[in-house]
């Protein structure tokens, strides 16, 4: 059986989700095909992961009319962020530097964006979705592709997206080579409450051995995220409630005072990958198929974001002067606007980890120098501060 479509997008996560909202009221049809089941899609579950919403993903969020469905009395503004050097006295400090600019960021549950972004769509004329689906492979040819599904129904598209997962099999079908780090360590996300308030300050520790990020929520709460080596990880997630409060108001020397768990421990492998290229013939990739990263910036979501956008707006730019949506020249655009950022991010955050999560005693001296000087030499908290907020640039300054 053979069914059109203008685009068809494979995997309905954030990104997947993001650039079928971007196309709504366009008069192109779209499908969604999703291997998860609909009940998963449609009510995402708590998860333990908090976004970090850069200013811009704010205005994307908007624009497709995602950020009012989210209920704004779960949103905490990142006023500040600090980060420390195990116990050294070396600290860098971020706070926004436009009096515009009440916060670096903001922070908001996982599940009740993706649920705002599911709900955006849900009644769409244009967008269908289908769930319970798994592709066995994607054709390309010249004038269209062909996305082939296992039960044997085969779906013509002008225009093929990925945004499967940082673990695509789609994009290795499609022979899309891929830089895999592994990490080795795992990240342990939990919800905290606590007895004396964060300020809506987020901290960064880089322990040695362990790093511990706390990320301000609403009111007296916090997630806290753990990041182990992997052969840790099973000892952190079998503490009890007890035993895991002990360690984590230890572990910040009660500054928050007495901490107590308040939601489910969730771990995830820490994995970076990279796609060497994010397109091929009527193909792209978005979101965690094409750059998956290290949490420790908090960009993953936010490239995910912008990178959809860009390529939205290259289709909507087509669309609106009968060009040919899954054209070559559209696609290298695309990539031409997004890759060499998310190489920049990729790489340069895979340094950040591996300069402040390397334990030699040569490497703790380089990270303390190297918090010093960025600590007390403006341009360089400036350029840092600008590129986490996504902030406009003065125009007085040359960077």
């Amino acid at each position: 059986m053979q069914t059109p479509y203008d685009i068809v997008i494979i995997g309905s996560g954030p990104a997947g989700l993001s650039f079928a909202c971007s196309m709504l009221e366009l008069g192109i049809k779209v499908l969604l095909i999703e291997r998860s089941n609909f009940e998963s899609i449609s009510n995402p579950k708590e998860d333990g992961r908090e976004i970090a919403l850069t200013h811009l993903s704010l205005k994307i969020l908007k624009k497709l009319g995602v950020w009012e469905l989210i209920d704004q009395s779960q949103v905490a503004p990142l006023k500040e962020a600090k980060v420390f050097d195990g116990d050294s006295p070396s600290l860098l400090n971020f706070k926004p530097d436009q009096k515009n600019i009440d916060a670096l960021g903001y922070l908001v549950p996982n599940h009740l964006i993706r649920q705002a972004l599911f709900d955006r769509i849900k009644d769409a004329d244009n967008i269908d979705l289908k769930t319970d689906a798994m592709v066995s492979d994607v054709k390309q040819q010249k004038n269209n592709a062909q996305v082939i599904l296992e039960n044997g129904d085969i779906i013509d598209a002008k225009l093929v997206i990925a945004a499967d997962s940082r673990f695509s099999e789609i994009r290795r079908k499609v022979g899309i080579p891929t830089l895999m780090k592994d990490f080795s360590k795992v990240m342990i996300v939990t919800k905290m409450t606590h007895e004396k308030p964060h300020h809506n300050i987020a901290l960064e520790c880089f322990d040695y051995g362990k790093t511990l990020a706390l990320l301000p929520m609403v009111g007296s709460a916090s997630s806290v995220v753990l990041t182990v080596k992997t052969n840790e990880s099973k000892k952190m997630l079998d503490m009890s409630d007890a035993e895991f409060n002990k360690f984590i108001t230890h572990f910040f020397k009660h500054e928050f005072g007495e901490m107590t768990q308040a939601g489910v421990r969730h771990s995830y492998p820490l994995i970076g990958t990279h796609a060497q290229t994010f397109i091929a013939q009527r193909f792209a990739l978005i979101g965690d198929a094409s750059v998956g990263m290290h949490p420790v910036t908090a960009h993953g979501f936010n490239l995910g974001l912008r990178g959809q956008d860009i390529l939205a707006n290259l289709v909507k730019e087509a669309l609106d002067h009968g060009q040919d949506i899954g054209s070559d020249a559209l696609l290298k655009l695309y990539e031409k606007k997004h890759i060499n950022l998310t190489r920049l991010m990729f790489f340069g955050t895979n340094g950040v980890v591996a300069l402040f999560t390397n334990d030699a005693p040569v490497i703790k001296q380089v990270r303390r120098i190297v918090l010093k000087i960025a600590e007390h030499f403006p341009p360089v908290k400036y350029l840092i501060s600008q590129h986490l907020t996504e902030a406009k640039k003065s125009k007085f300054l040359p960077f």
